[in-house]
């Protein structure tokens, strides 16, 4: 055996720092990664012997490339080559956009934790319209209510938990419930920053998405990231145009639903809410038929043998205690950070969530989820805060939303799409989530546990519920990280440990 690792990332600057030393040096790129691993498959030679032979010639390398990717449709080889990208001063709204990329890396700048400024991008296309400043109005007033908001949300944590507030290792905690709580007031323009690390593959979707969408903001950071690829890798993101199949299906289809079916429907059984601190409605919209015995049947699959049918047929004939009983034996070892088989997959749930922009801004990261929305929508209403109701403060907070819908609905009519840049992390959007049972494990896990998010916790514990009432075998321990212990102790009368008692071992 002989194992090699062959590249890691390094920072731009450091490679900068060789270039000038050594200038001329054309194989400090990750094109030469992907041409030795496509040579895998066809050349004898030791990996490691291939990367030597590539990095020699690194223009032969590149024409590999280009001959194995994009003449004869490998373009698994692309993966192998590896960017970092710092975005800087972009939306919270192109954020999103970014973020939907399922197979890549990202960290976010938090507005839960840092104390924002005054900075928010401006599109284009409203400075096109002549409404800038209404745009600039509004989003000053916005940041102006987020820093009183601020100021007097932070005392009101202070004194609302002595117990917290008495160790100043805890004061972190409360300042970011304060800034978290009084960034529902900021606009969806708020400037941003993300670290992505992403493959070459999946860099060459992203811009070509990206160059298919109605934002210039949007097109202009595909354009930025084509740029930079293609200084230190052209061999390997080619393809960046927009394609018509992106640019035009999703304007086609509405136009087609609703020639169909009608003008589309309002929003207005969401206004009833429009007053009130709720974070979110959520309604299953579909669940996998007998997902306790789909489950078992696919354990029992693995590891009792026999066909998939045959499997399914025995687990819906055993009796609750005995079904019951096989998942115990699932679960008995499992810590509040292991998650359930792949075998859990095989039961899904949709459900159909109307949640604030800072409810969505971390239900997106769960990319192994599907995850589809509408357009922000100030007919839902809007999601204010418990902290600011009790603060005194939702008049405030009220006249910052309605001074930014009265400008939404002038800048809807002047910019179109580009006037959601000015509506709040408080402002609401119908989204469809689609989930098997691990991954809402995971989600339960870090989202329904008392350092979440409230907004998101109060989603996650609902989803929670509803799993378990349709699956209460499989999702008898969906809870969040800090409450597993308890859930654990009522289910095996012990905690959790790694050597269940011999009690337990001999059924």
């Amino acid at each position: 055996m002989k194992i090699v690792l062959a590249g890691y990332n390094v920072d731009r600057e450091a490679l900068d720092e060789v270039l000038r030393a050594f200038p001329g040096r054309l194989d400090l790129t990750p094109e030469t990664l992907s041409a030795a691993y496509a040579r895998i498959s066809r050349d004898p030679r030791p990996a490691d012997e291939l990367r030597r032979a590539a990095r020699r010639e690194v223009e032969k390398a590149r024409r590999s490339n280009a001959a194995i990717i994009f003449k004869m449709g490998h373009h698994s080889v692309a993966e192998h080559a590896v960017f970092n990208f710092d975005l800087m001063g972009i939306s919270r709204l192109a954020i999103e956009e970014i973020e939907k990329f399922r197979l890549c890396s990202f960290t976010e700048k938090s507005q839960r934790y840092i104390k924002l400024g005054d900075d928010y991008v401006v599109p284009e296309e409203i400075v096109r319209a002549g409404l800038g400043d209404l745009f600039v109005e509004t989003v000053r007033a916005q940041n102006a209510a987020y820093h009183d908001l601020y100021r007097i949300l932070r005392p009101l944590f202070f004194e609302n938990h002595p117990a917290l507030a008495a160790d100043p290792k805890h004061h972190f905690l409360l300042d970011g419930w304060a800034k978290e709580d009084a960034r529902y007031a900021v606009g969806l323009a708020t400037e941003g920053q993300i670290g992505l690390t992403i493959n070459a593959r999946n860099l060459e979707l992203m811009i070509r998405r990206l160059a298919a969408k109605p934002s210039a903001e949007i097109r202009a950071i595909g354009l930025h990231l084509a740029g930079e690829a293609a200084r230190v890798a052209p061999s390997i993101v080619r393809y960046t145009e927009a394609a018509a199949y992106d640019a035009e299906t999703e304007e086609a289809f509405r136009d087609e639903a609703v020639e169909s079916l009608g003008s589309r429907p309002s929003a207005a059984a969401g206004r009833s809410r429009r007053s009130g601190s709720v974070s979110s409605a959520v309604r299953m919209a579909g669940a996998t038929p007998e997902g306790d015995e789909r489950v078992l049947a696919a354990l029992l699959h693995a590891s009792w043998g026999g066909s998939y049918a045959r499997c399914l047929r025995e687990a819906r004939r055993l009796p609750v205690r005995k079904k019951k009983a096989l998942f115990l034996r699932v679960f008995e070892r499992m810590e509040f950070y292991d998650l359930p088989p792949r075998a859990f997959e095989h039961a899904g749930l949709t459900f159909e969530l109307t949640v604030s922009a800072s409810c969505y801004a971390q239900l997106k990261r769960h990319r192994m989820a599907t995850l589809t929305a509408q357009a922000y929508d100030p007919g839902l209403g809007v999601t204010v805060p418990p902290s600011i109701e009790a603060a005194g403060e939702a008049p405030r907070f009220r006249d910052v939303i309605g001074r930014t819908e009265a400008a939404y609905r002038i800048l809807k009519e002047a910019a179109g799409p580009a006037a959601a840049y000015v509506l709040t992390n408080a402002h609401r959007r119908r989204v469809l989530l689609a989930l098997n049972l691990r991954e809402l494990t995971h989600l339960a896990r870090l989202r329904e546990d008392a350092s979440a998010q409230w907004d998101i916790r109060r989603l996650a514990a609902e989803m929670s519920a509803a799993a378990r009432a349709r699956f209460p075998l499989a999702a008898m321990l969906l809870c969040g990280k800090d409450a597993y212990p308890d859930v654990y102790a009522k289910i095996f009368g012990r905690p959790p440990d790694k050597t269940p008692p011999s009690s337990l071992k001999n059924g």
